[in-house]
């Protein structure tokens, strides 16, 4: 049962089901939803502290602490300002591997400089109930004068034991009011990023050395990807990433590669319009699974823990239309059939997991808790 009221947000269904404690059964597992946290506006991003608090992100430029009973702390004093208009704002947050060591965090937004608005990823000690030697790493260039759209944003760290080295992954968007900007080697808006774990340029990057090209860029060819996570079982990195009116994708990550936006979609103008004749084309990376219609993946992780043993290294993505959570079980790095749970109950930015392998859902409204799914 919820241990809140249950706001009225939520869909009948589901809340009738928590009242009377009826567990949920799903294909693999039992869960009930737990209204974990008081409510948020638009929280964006999530990273648990060793400690087992939760560092949350609301896209109004607020930064909390979310303790172990749920209770949300004060916003943190040092962030930032950010632009905070349509998609933009604060948006999300990564531990640094060294973290327990420096308490260093990282962060991107939604960020206004000269010319126009830029994805920015920064970095800060977090001290207490405060950020300090808050510092801007990077600002996915040129910026762009209109539009409040497609920022991208997602952060994420290859795992422990990359034969690499650790490296940080920034996801982009293509800022939708001039879609080619994906396919712009020297433009970094609609690309994915990767930065050594201190934010230098990683001289293995593929495009480093060619002419025109921006050393950063990982991977070109993106819309809007705001889901980005390694699979702990291979290492791969995964995105997620909105199409227009269809055709999201879910993409394995290599490095070179051009994902095809908007050259090549499974999705349509929203006016219905052809946008290009050629879901496939050679040259360009096909995706490892499509949706046609949409379902608006903003958020991805895998399952690691014990809590939910049915679900070890299932893929989660969080969805925003038709709202809910997606599963899909994993045979290395191919996807199997998917599960939708808590479907068109609300809209979900991310999914983060805890120690134990519980999942909290970051809910995406003005007034929105965040939820935990406990073992029935």
């Amino acid at each position: 049962m919820f241990r809140r009221a249950l706001p009225a947000l939520l869909a009948p269904a589901l809340a009738r089901a928590q009242a009377s404690s009826t567990a949920i059964v799903s294909q693999a597992a039992r869960f009930r939803v737990t209204e974990w946290s008081g409510a948020l506006e638009h929280a964006w991003g999530g990273a648990f502290l060793p400690d087992g608090r939760l560092l949350v992100t609301e896209r109004p430029g607020r930064l909390r602490l979310v303790q172990a009973d749920g209770a949300l702390s004060a916003p943190l004093a040092g962030v930032p300002p950010v632009e905070a208009v349509g998609q933009g704002g604060l948006l999300d947050v990564a531990l640094a591997p060294d973290f327990a060591a420096t308490r260093r965090i990282w962060l991107s937004s939604a960020t206004a400089i000269p010319g126009g608005v830029v994805t920015r990823l920064w970095h800060a000690v977090l001290d207490g109930a405060a950020l300090r030697d808050v510092t801007a790493v990077l600002d996915a260039t040129p910026a762009q004068p209109r539009g409040r759209s497609h920022y991208g944003g997602r952060i994420a760290f290859s795992p422990p034991g990359d034969p690499a080295g650790r490296h940080l992954y920034l996801s982009t968007g293509e800022r939708a009011q001039e879609p080619r900007r994906a396919q712009g080697l020297g433009d970094l808006a609609g690309k994915i990023l990767r930065l050594t774990a201190a934010g230098a340029i990683p001289r293995d990057n593929p495009f480093i050395g060619q002419a025109g090209a921006r050393p950063e860029i990982w991977s070109l060819g993106h819309r809007n990807p705001q889901g980005l996570a390694h699979n702990p079982a291979t290492g791969t990195l995964f995105a997620a990433e909105f199409g227009p009116l269809g055709g999201d994708e879910l993409n394995v990550i290599r490095p070179g590669q051009n994902y095809g936006w908007p050259l090549v979609t499974h999705g349509r103008e929203y006016s219905g319009a052809s946008i290009s004749p050629d879901s496939s084309r050679p040259g360009f990376a096909d995706p490892v699974r499509a949706w046609v219609p949409s379902i608006s993946p903003s958020g991805l992780a895998f399952c690691a823990g014990p809590a939910f043993p049915q679900w070890q290294g299932h893929a989660f993505l969080a969805c925003l239309n038709p709202a809910g959570l997606l599963r899909l079980p994993m045979q290395g790095d191919t996807p199997g059939a998917e599960e939708r749970l808590l479907w068109n109950k609300q809209r979900i930015r991310q999914v983060v997991f805890d120690a134990q392998g519980r999942p909290y859902l970051l809910t995406d409204t003005d007034r929105g808790p965040i939820l935990r799914l406990d073992p029935a």
